[in-house]
């Protein structure tokens, strides 16, 4: 998993943001490991591709599967490093992307409905159930539905 934490911090003086760069890796056994964590200016996909070469450098020398935010650029970047990482968007940022415009008085209603899509067994009955989705509430918010649709795979 690799993601970034943005925060606050005192720097000559003035309050800045800075984004902590966090890498977690688990390995064949299902340890998890921290791999490393970077303090950088704001989450860049050119920072990212430092980081995933100075994990190459420290002996990183394959991923299977790396789960990550939707960033520009970001699986461009992991692809020059790791040209055989599978790529997934984390569900979790995924659902926060999709409900950010959702109105209060419907995000439960609306997170309800998205759960059968993230917890299918099947991409069929996902699908069945990214259709329920949009017909529900579609019209309402066409850009949480499209989200969806535009990172299926």
């Amino acid at each position: 998993m690799l993601d970034a934490i943005h925060y606050k911090v005192r720097e000559e003086g003035a309050v800045v943001k800075k984004a902590v760069y966090i890498a977690v890796g688990t390995d064949l056994e299902g340890s998890k490991e921290v791999l490393g964590l970077w303090v950088g200016a704001m989450e860049s996909s050119k920072y990212w591709l430092g980081v995933l070469n100075g994990l190459k450098n420290r002996g990183v020398s394959d991923i299977l599967i790396v789960s990550v935010e939707g960033l520009a650029g970001f699986t461009e970047a992991i692809s020059i490093v790791y040209p055989k990482a599978e790529i997934q968007r984390c569900i979790i940022h995924q659902i926060r992307s999709s409900s950010r415009y959702v109105s209060y008085k419907n995000i439960k209603a609306f997170t309800a409905a998205l759960k059968p899509i993230y917890k299918a067994p099947t991409e069929e009955s996902a699908l069945v159930a990214l259709d329920e989705l949009e017909s529900a509430w579609g019209a309402k918010y066409p850009a949480s539905v499209k989200s969806w649709r535009v990172h299926w795979d």
